[in-house]
């Protein structure tokens, strides 16, 4: 990378503002792509601003050292200072904490692992029966899920796996097939979820489904009477009850269970410190299956292997339709022909608006528009039993229309709920808007969202982006790629801790990942995989002409991928996509494709650097190095113009046939060729000294 001030051929890019961050430098403002004169050559760099008016100028060949800056909505990261120690030592801090937390997490893992658990039998007829009686076609994603939960179960270590799934993807299907299979085994199962409405809909979903086996579900929450829970406690106690759904009630010292087998939590995050204690106290001896719906995206997955056990589903029902998802200015003719499009077809309608002091005026409005409609109102103002029985309505299909505040944003499922009005959606959260969404479109009926704002001159900068990217991300299983934005912040804080939503800040969300997968590994005693690249320095520079992709941050979105790629199916699979989308690859991009295949090819030998000095190349070998180092000696000895330079440098004198300057039949090699020739003359482990 380079310091230095542009000359006067640098040209703007569009974009500027975002923030990122570098794994070296930290915290800055991309600013531009900036085309600049480096000895003679123009190249392309991504310039970023630190603290202090700082610039940094990113060679294309480097933009894997640099990630968007991912962190919590609203809030303005700090800038660093080029060439300070604050960022090591946020890093190192970041690090420390997450290092501890793993540390924990790893030893109640490991706590499992050495105690013995229930060993259930391969799946029974009625287990398959059970599962042929599912409606729908079980989705690629489910039946993976299925398969790791049972051989979980299978085994003789308790289980405590995490099923992840976007809204109304089928995550209580696997669920209750779980429930079933333990049941048949003759262990009890408890069904733990976070509100009262949420505990009778999943009792209700349990007894629909499995009501053609002799299999007892009974439901545990404040709306049974006194009588009702001594008779459930009871049966949990003779074993005569099977599966009981019940809210934190269940988590109480005087329900005593038989012989408890499987624990399913809905939406663990949602829980008090103390119930999730009682939780973990659990999963020593029980299998624990935790459900949720917050995304995860890959690189926090690929940081939690080893320290969880995690099922994803990413993959869609058949005949589930993506949401419509109109944004426009508030408009009273469009809500009414909403609602009343939606009660000709028999459904039911959720009218967000945030507000309680004028929740109720809003209802009168809404009463005069639809008279025919029945409304009801819900926010968390209510005493608590008002507001379950106001929801209990609206699942009952006793009120066609829910106006409410944002308290539905988790854990209804509505399926007769298609249309969702949100009032002054510009007030609302990325994760807000995608969770609220969420609420409907969960059956085979085309769902629709009216996201009402004031006029567009009025909305704020943040405020449009986020509208734009709620609509862009109207896909089915985009909560996993919209969990790039905003949410995955949010989930991953709520997953691992609420004190992990100040470290995300800190240092963003990927270098956050890395750093706890770097965390984990280290623990576990295995080298945390290098974000290090071969740095192939060969005084040329490389870029993508204008000409080919206009764009400029197109331009930097292919060098960025290029320059991540790590293997050569990835770079293969990237070429054809670029000559798919831009055309037939021009010289200077065939140039970088080299580039890239000749790094790769360093990279698997161990090679760190290659430094072109005049007609040498200057090779730092890594401790991990693909080379036979003793034939590498005898190598050495041999050839003019090789010598080793302690401690870990090779200098090659090219040949007349290999230099990077001179010629071969009167054509130029180019140093990218040159240097290819050199690696391929390197004795490799396994393939002797030829």
């Amino acid at each position: 990378s380079c310091t230095f001030r542009p000359t006067p051929r640098a040209t703007q890019a569009a974009g500027a503002g975002d923030a990122v961050v570098h794994v070296e430098h930290g915290i800055g403002t991309f600013v531009a792509v900036r085309t600049l004169d480096v000895a003679g050559d123009a190249r392309e760099f991504m310039e970023i601003q630190y603290r202090g008016d700082d610039r940094l100028y990113l060679p294309m060949e480097q933009l894997h050292l640099v990630q968007r800056y991912h962190g919590v909505e609203g809030a303005a990261p700090k800038l660093d200072k080029l060439g300070g120690t604050a960022w090591a030592n946020v890093k190192g801090r970041v690090k420390k904490e997450l290092r501890e937390m793993a540390s924990e997490l790893l030893e109640l893992y490991a706590a499992r692992k050495t105690i013995k658990g229930h060993t259930y039998g391969e799946d029974t007829p009625w287990q398959r029966e059970m599962e042929d009686a599912f409606e729908f076609e079980e989705t690629a994603d489910q039946l993976t899920s299925i398969a790791e939960i049972k051989a979980d179960m299978e085994a003789d270590k308790p289980m405590d796996r995490l099923l992840c799934g976007d809204v109304g993807y089928g995550k209580t299907e696997v669920a209750m097939r779980a429930a079933f299979k333990a049941v048949m085994d003759g262990k009890q199962v408890a069904v733990l979820a976070p509100t009262t409405v949420l505990a009778h809909q999943h009792s209700l979903t349990f007894a629909e489904r499995i009501e053609a086996f002799p299999v007892r579900i009974d439901l545990l929450s404040r709306f049974r009477s006194n009588s009702e829970q001594k008779e459930v406690l009871g049966g949990l106690a003779d074993g005569s009850v099977d599966i009981l759904v019940g809210t934190h009630r269940i988590l109480s010292r005087d329900v005593q269970f038989r012989d408890l087998g499987l624990l399913v939590v809905d939406e663990e995050q949602r829980f008090g410190v103390q119930h999730k204690e009682r939780i973990k106290q659990l999963k020593r001896h029980v299998d624990v299956l935790s459900m949720t719906a917050t995304p995860i995206p890959r690189t926090l997955q690929m940081s939690l292997i080893g320290v969880r056990d995690l099922s994803v589903i990413e993959s869609p029902p058949r005949d589930r339709f993506a949401v419509a998802t109109h944004v426009m200015v508030y408009d009273l003719e469009v809500i009414a022909s909403a609602i009343r499009a939606e009660l000709s077809r028999d459904g039911q309608i959720y009218f967000v608006h945030n507000r309680v002091e004028t929740i109720y005026s809003m209802v009168e409005t809404l009463r005069a528009l639809v008279p025919e409609a029945r409304f009801r109102v819900g926010h968390g103002q209510l005493p608590e039993r008002e507001l379950e029985r106001v929801m209990l309505d609206f699942v009952r299909y006793e009120s066609d229309v829910l106006v409410s505040t944002t308290i539905i944003e988790n854990g209804l499922d509505i399926p007769l709920a298609n249309t969702m009005i949100i009032n002054r959606a510009d007030t609302f959260g990325l994760a807000q808007l995608y969770q609220l969404r969420g609420r409907i479109g969960r059956s085979d009926r085309r769902a629709s969202a009216y996201l009402m704002i004031p006029p567009p001159d009025t909305l704020s900068d943040g405020a449009r982006r986020r509208l734009r990217a709620i609509q862009e991300f109207a896909d089915l299983g985009s909560g996993f790629r919209l969990a790039a934005l905003d949410l995955e912040i949010r989930g991953a804080g709520s997953l691992l801790g609420e004190r992990q939503h100040g470290h995300m800040a800190a240092v963003g969300f990927e270098m956050y990942a890395r750093l706890l997968e770097e965390a984990v590994h280290e623990l576990e005693g295995q080298p945390a995989p290098s974000e290090v690249r071969a740095q192939l320095n060969l005084g040329v520079g490389f870029s993508i002409p204008a000409a080919y992709v206009e764009d400029p941050l197109q331009r930097l979105m292919v060098a960025k991928r290029l320059a991540s790629v790590r293997d050569q199916a990835q770079l293969g699979a990237l070429r054809d996509e670029v000559r798919d989308r831009y055309g037939a690859l021009p010289r200077e991009v065939e140039e970088l494709f080299d580039y890239s295949r000749l790094r790769l090819d360093a990279e698997a030998l161990g090679i760190l650097s290659a430094d072109r000095v005049g007609r040498n190349f200057e090779l730092r070998i890594g401790r991990d190095a693909g080379l036979d180092l003793p034939a590498l000696v005898e190598r050495v000895k041999e050839e003019p113009g090789w010598s080793i330079r302690p401690p870990d440098r090779l200098v090659v004198c090219a040949t007349e046939g290999e230099s990077a300057e001179g010629a071969v039949g009167g054509a130029e090699l180019s140093p990218v060729v040159a240097l290819r020739t050199v690696l391929e003359r390197l004795p490799q482990t396994g393939a002797g000294t030829a």
